[in-house]
């Protein structure tokens, strides 16, 4: 054929150019030494690569051409697998089988639809040495093909695949190369992988064993679209409702009500104008010197760095051209940022301590020390609950809908389909120790804090029965936790950074290896409880040698470890417990710095009243930023290229669209539900107005009123975030 015979030419072509760049390869790098399994997937091709079988191999370029000539008269034989050969053959292999045959007459006689199917085929691809691991080919030409055979009527559809392929023998396991595959639809996925495996033994002379999966059934992708299922139906039924009631409140709101407080209760629950009025008013943190301002700032940055790091993670599993590249990235002091993002989740342990023992141990002397410990966590449960069951239907039903594209699936974070089987373990908030298949996997974090916040009363009536003897048994009680999570690791020998899930259910989801910035947090809260109203004058040396210490603390948490990359488990031990604890004790000499006029251009910085927005936002930011990642990662059609400045602009994008759908989901649900919330648990509130709290804030009196307070002021709506699953 003409077409065969040009990409033939086209094929040698490649292969003489890749014969002398892989005898220029293996004259100049010698013999590389063998560096651990964790740095493979940077390492690209690795040493002693056989030359005459990575030639054979490079040989297969334009695996279309190959594929269609060798099959240029499929039987059923070719079809059964070679275990199968005595096998009946069913009626999908029949009819796999004609329209295989159609395909082939009308490839050989140019056919527009049949040059369509092998035009968007992937090929091997180029630049493998240097981490090209990738071939997407064409998956929107792939599934637009709909050929309706003029004989039987049937429609011919085109099916994406992705095949999985070992490049040699003696090249590493981590380095798989996928490429893009297109038959008829009614061909399987076991048909395809048969057909490759007798395609690359018949070529390579390579017996490919039957434990490696060419191609995959979970892989494939269609045009047909699928019926919705109940549990679709009702995701899709339930926010239409809600964006009705939104409307329909918010349209009350600005044509029929006269001002916002003759709105009835219901519709001011629900009208997008009076949420975005709360949610988009400044106020003036200064007129009230007991407010925390510089927290939202605290807040919103730690933020920004959970999405900045888990996009560095998205994009590393992306189909990047220079994936070696990420070995040399891997050991440069900019990377240090992203492996040690997970500090940011200390950050918010320490602040909701922090926020927790502030405004409830004033509370609780205007009670007398009193508090309803059982509508303290309904109250909790019900702000937070809501928004979180909303976003495991949306990530689970709604993200494969809109999300359709080549590596959908593949760059995620998580596999979706398992929440439902562990959807009722993530509402109940205890996913971090019962199962290993988390369901949204950053939502660890609420499952920790819930579970801290369950013991924080007992700790607050500690605190303000026994005064500094509490806070000693406090101090004690965080060393202990400490001391605990050092001997999980030497014990164990479990390193951070190991595979599989045993250290992350031990070391990372684990509620006793989080405490200790929580409680440093709720001791700092005690001390600033006990010095509020006072005035402190310190000596510019001493705020100088305070700044020194608290930035020196932050920045020996993030770069002791450089050039590391790997620590004798002794020594991560010490590193993992000690700045667990030395990265709060930084932050509190910043917050103590801003409260008190020592902070100069990070108070500036930080207390910076347009903060307050995204930090009221932040808990939904936090729940649908990986849905944001996870979509624009899915929907990729091409290669990527891996530099920090690529990174960069996506993650402007995606956390740009991430605020755009936390406001959407703010208005939907989270604002709506803490309105009824509020209505159907009211609480009293006499004057006089508490000191401490915002001028805006419900004025706090009896029980109930005390637990709103200690709810608003912990991991809810505003005043917590959350970080993400993964470690950086």
């Amino acid at each position: 054929m003409l077409l065969t015979s040009r990409l033939g030419t086209m094929v040698s072509l490649a292969v003489t150019t890749l014969w002398i760049s892989t005898l220029a390869l293996l004259c100049t790098a010698g013999v590389e030494a063998r560096l651990g399994e964790e740095h493979a997937i940077g390492q690209g091709l690795q040493d002693k690569i056989d030359a005459k079988e990575f030639l054979a191999f490079s040989q297969l370029r334009r695996l279309a051409v190959e594929f269609f000539d060798h099959y240029s008269n499929l039987t059923l034989m070719d079809l059964r697998p070679g275990n199968q050969d005595a096998r009946i053959p069913s009626a999908q292999d029949l009819q796999c089988l004609a329209d295989f045959a159609l395909l082939t007459k009308d490839l050989s006689n140019l056919k527009v639809w049949a040059i369509k199917m092998i035009d968007s085929w992937g090929n091997l691809p180029a630049g493998l040495v240097v981490g090209n691991w990738w071939d997407l080919g064409n998956f929107d030409e792939c599934l637009s093909i709909d050929h309706v055979d003029v004989t039987t009527t049937r429609h011919v559809r085109g099916k994406y695949c992705f095949a999985k392929i070992l490049p040699a023998p003696s090249i590493s396991k981590a380095v798989v190369i996928k490429t893009a595959l297109c038959l008829p639809a009614s061909c399987s996925a076991i048909n395809m992988d048969t057909l490759l495996r007798r395609l690359f033994q018949t070529l390579l002379n390579v017996e490919i064993g039957t434990e490696v999966e060419i191609v995959d059934e979970a892989t494939c992708q269609t045009a047909e679209s699928k019926s919705y299922d109940g549990l679709t139906i009702f995701t899709i039924v339930l926010l239409s409702i809600l964006a009705a009631a939104v409307g329909l409140s918010t349209c009350y709101d600005y044509f029929i009500s006269r001002d916002e407080k003759s709105l009835p209760p219901v519709v001011r629950a629900f009208s997008a104008r009076a949420n975005s009025r709360a949610l988009f008013r400044l106020v003036d943190t200064k007129s009230n010197p007991n407010v925390i301002d510089c927290l939202h700032g605290i807040r919103c940055l730690s933020f920004i760095w959970v999405v900045f790091c888990h996009d560095y993670l998205v994009f590393a599993i992306s189909p990047n051209i220079n994936m070696g590249y990420v070995l040399t990235w891997i050991n440069s002091v900019f990377s240090l940022f992203v492996k040690h993002g997970v500090y940011a989740v200390d950050s918010f342990f320490f602040l909701s301590g922090l926020l927790l023992v502030v405004i409830a141990l004033r509370s609780m002397d205007r009670t007398k020390g009193r508090i309803n410990i059982p509508m303290m966590y309904l109250h909790r449960y019900l702000r937070l609950t809501p928004l979180l069951a909303v976003a495991i239907l949306i990530y689970m039903k709604i993200l494969p809908i809109i999300g359709s594209g080549p590596l959908q699936g593949d760059v995620n974070f998580d596999d979706y389909s398992c929440c439902k089987d562990t959807w009722y373990l993530t509402l109940l908030y205890v996913q971090n120790v019962a199962t290993n298949e988390l369901c949204i996997s950053h939502s660890w974090y609420l499952a920790v804090d819930m579970q801290l916040y369950i013991f924080a009363p007992f700790l607050l009536i500690a605190l303000y029965r026994w005064g500094r003897k509490a806070a000693a048994g406090i101090f004690v009680l965080m060393l202990l936790l400490a001391c605990c999570l050092f001997s999980i690791m030497v014990i164990n020998d479990l390193s951070l950074g190991a595979q599989g899930n045993e250290s992350m259910r031990k070391l990372y989801y684990a509620t006793n290896t989080r405490a200790s910035p929580y409680l440093i947090g709720l001791l700092f809260g005690y001390f600033l409880h006990l010095n509020r109203g006072r005035v402190f004058r310190l000596s510019p040396l001493v705020v100088l040698v305070g700044w020194m210490v608290s930035l020196s603390l932050l920045a020996t948490c993030i770069f002791a470890v450089y050039g590391q990359n790997t620590l004798p488990i002794v020594e991560e031990a010490f590193y993992v417990t000690l700045t667990r604890i030395a990265w709060p004790l930084g932050l509190c000499w910043v917050v103590f710095a801003c409260m008190h006029g020592y902070g100069g251009m990070a108070s500036e910085l930080l207390s910076s009243p347009l903060w307050q927005p995204i930090s009221k936002l932040s808990y939904s930011a936090y729940i649908f930023h990986m849905f944001i990642e996870s979509l624009n990662a899915s929907i990729t059609r091409t290669n990527t290229y891996f530099s920090d400045y690529q990174v960069m602009l996506r993650f402007w994008s995606d956390f740009g669209f991430t605020m755009l759908l936390a406001y959407l989901m703010h208005i939907l649900v989270e604002a709506p539900f803490a309105h009824l919330e509020s209505l159907l648990l009211p609480a009293k509130r006499p004057n006089p107005r508490p000191v401490g709290l915002p001028r805006d804030a419900p004025v706090a009196g009896g029980e109930a009123s005390v637990q709103e307070d200690l709810v608003k002021s912990s991991l809810v709506k505003e005043d917590a975030l959350m970080e993400g699953s993964a470690p950086a």
